[in-house]
């Protein structure tokens, strides 16, 4: 760096940039911010005015409540093992997909590819009777199974890596592995798998946190408690005739500290894919 860069200040529309960002993460963060105010206060602060803004000092008592009205560790379980599944499983159809889509060429390709984003556009809510018959005639009503196994395919999924994938990995790397022998599951898990790992994380971000947050088929296929995963363990904390909003947002925050924690794992990775994109 010369020295007129060093000196160089900062320009009017940089700063207002900054600023504009800066603001907007405030904004983003405040909802988390104020539930956690809402979990450290007693009930009747959800209604004050002025609104409440600063932490209370009942964050214990709140999660005790919660705990005495669910099995709140043995639903996060649950919906750790469901999520986890969930996401394994679209990263491996997804990109086996993507990459089928983006390097092969077969008779109906875009065809079946269409027909697969088109999938994205129908509401979940209008399959949900047939798949509730199809999953009880499998007798996975009421099964952690019974949760996942609707989600394993993802349009979206599939799409986002095929994207990557017909940008990110050379035709000409392809072809160098078919003239040694390699095939074509070789190919992925030896050329295409290295090279995809920041689309992993940020399509493993996407999956992991819908999944979590998923709750109307979760709430139609559970109803024993200890099949209860956290979003169904939440429902159960409101009461018709009373809400004790201290207690709920104590359990809404305590189950949203997983997905921040996944994401702090894994963010250098998404920033990387989403750098990599704008780059190429």
């Amino acid at each position: 760096m010369n020295k007129s860069e060093k000196g160089k200040k900062p320009s009017i529309s940089r700063i207002l940039a900054y600023v504009l960002l800066s603001i907007a993460s405030l904004l983003s963060l405040f909802p988390f911010y104020w539930m956690f105010v809402m979990a450290t206060s007693p009930s009747s602060a959800y209604n004050s005015i002025p609104p409440t803004v600063t932490p209370g000092s009942l964050l214990i008592e709140n999660f005790k409540k919660v705990l005495d009205k669910i099995d709140f560790f043995q639903a996060m379980w649950n919906s750790f093992i469901v999520c986890s599944i969930v996401t394994i499983v679209v990263l491996f159809i997804s990109s086996l997909a993507g990459f089928a889509f983006s390097k092969f060429k077969f008779r109906g390709k875009n065809v079946l590819f269409t027909a697969i984003l088109l999938t994205m556009i129908i509401p979940p809510q209008l399959g949900l009777i047939p798949q509730y018959f199809l999953i009880s005639k499998a007798g996975l009503l009421d099964t952690l199974p019974g949760v996942m196994v609707l989600f394993f395919l993802n349009p979206l999924g599939i799409f986002l890596m095929r994207q990557y994938i017909s940008q990110s990995v050379p035709d000409e790397l392809i072809e160098a592995a078919k003239l040694d022998g390699c095939s074509n599951f070789k190919i992925y898990r030896s050329i295409v798998l290295p090279i995809i790992l920041p689309a992993f994380a940020t399509l493993g971000i996407i999956v992991f946190s819908a999944a979590w947050g998923e709750f109307l088929w979760q709430f139609t296929v559970l109803r024993d408690p200890e099949m209860y995963t956290i979003q169904v363990a939440l429902a159960q904390l409101s009461n018709t005739q009373y809400a004790d909003f201290g207690m709920i947002l104590s359990g809404v925050f305590w189950a949203t500290v997983p997905l921040l924690i996944i994401f702090l794992l894994f963010n250098r990775l998404f920033i990387s894919s989403i750098t990599e994109g704008s780059v190429k």
